[in-house]
């Protein structure tokens, strides 16, 4: 081989090399810390003793950071318990914690918990409050009241922020809505924070929340709030029901700017794990929905990235002179 193709050759490869370092360093808009929300439908002692249900739960449930169950119904506090134990024989690369609220509703008949399994070495959860629902005049305004926890994710770009959950009772979805306006004024106040997002079933679509009753709905009229699943998603697993029930909500830029652009919508667990319509309902009725959060690059990592490409560029520079 002459001497120009060697140089040639040695030229291509550097700027080959060029390339791959830029795609390296480049933020990787694909990965990032995932956040969940799936109704999953009357979770209790019956649906988790079936081996086939479960196994699609768990393979869910381990796709995210932190991931809201609503719906839970474990009356013996065994169901959460046994999905932990078998959450982490599944995914050996985490350990899963979970908080939870009481269980929650207005008749002792049938009540619900909020859940919120997450990774404990990705995230902490740095405090937790049940809201009261006692403002004076509209006292017990939520079937169930949110269960407010307040995390830290330290390899996120935002770092700390809040979640409020929400599962609305569907004849009454408006004002209850619209009453998680009073839940974040009460935990600005409490917390001093404003990254916050709202999340869950909402019955925010169809004909639980018609488009004349969106007015009286103050995160949806006062400005700061960002919808980040529109009424076009179907969040249901039914072919017959088209409706966006299932919603997440940011308050403020700061945290709309934490959100991988377009990462937010409903996970259809049926079409990705192979399911039929009927073994699909078995599991829930509702397609979670998700976002996810940008990552923090490393000092350590920018640095090493702006050397080598410093490096491979001086290094095709030389080549084709």
């Amino acid at each position: 081989m002459s001497s120009q193709s060697v140089s040639t050759t040695m030229g291509l490869l550097s700027s080959l090399l060029f390339i791959i370092l830029i795609i390296l360093c480049s933020p990787r808009q694909s990965s990032g810390f995932k956040i969940c929300a799936f109704n999953i439908q009357s979770f209790g002692d019956s649906k988790s003793s079936k081996d086939n249900v479960m196994n699609v739960v768990i393979k869910i449930v381990s796709r995210c950071d932190v991931c809201l169950l609503q719906e839970v119904r474990d009356t013996k506090s065994k169901v959460i318990s046994s999905l932990l134990l078998s959450l982490n024989k599944f995914d050996r690369n985490y350990q899963y914690d979970y908080v939870a609220s009481a269980r929650l509703g207005r008749t002792p008949t049938y009540q619900e918990q909020y859940v919120f399994v997450y990774r404990k070495g990705s995230v902490t959860v740095k405090d937790q409050y049940q809201y009261p629902d006692a403002q004076k005049g509209d006292e017990d305004a939520f079937a169930r009241e949110p269960f407010v926890i307040r995390l830290r994710a330290p390899r996120t770009v935002i770092g700390e922020f809040v979640l409020i959950p929400q599962h609305t009772t569907p004849s009454n979805a408006t004002k209850e809505i619209d009453e998680l306006y009073d839940v974040f004024l009460d935990v600005k106040k409490k917390w001093g924070v404003e990254d916050i997002m709202f999340l869950g079933d909402f019955n925010a679509g169809c004909g639980y929340l018609p488009k004349k009753n969106k007015k009286q709905i103050r995160l949806l009229t006062v400005p700061g709030f960002h919808w980040l699943i529109d009424d076009k998603v179907d969040t249901t697993v039914r072919d017959t029901t088209t409706c966006a029930y299932d919603r997440i909500v940011v308050h403020g830029e700061n945290f709309l700017n934490a959100i991988v652009d377009k990462s937010a919508k409903a996970f259809n667990f049926a079409t990705t794990f192979y399911l039929s319509q009927d073994q699909a309902l078995e599991v829930s009725d509702h397609y979670p929905v998700e976002v996810t959060l940008k990552l923090r690059a490393s000092s350590a990592q920018t640095g090493a990235c702006w050397i080598l490409l410093v490096t491979a560029a001086t290094s095709v520079l030389a080549d084709l002179g």
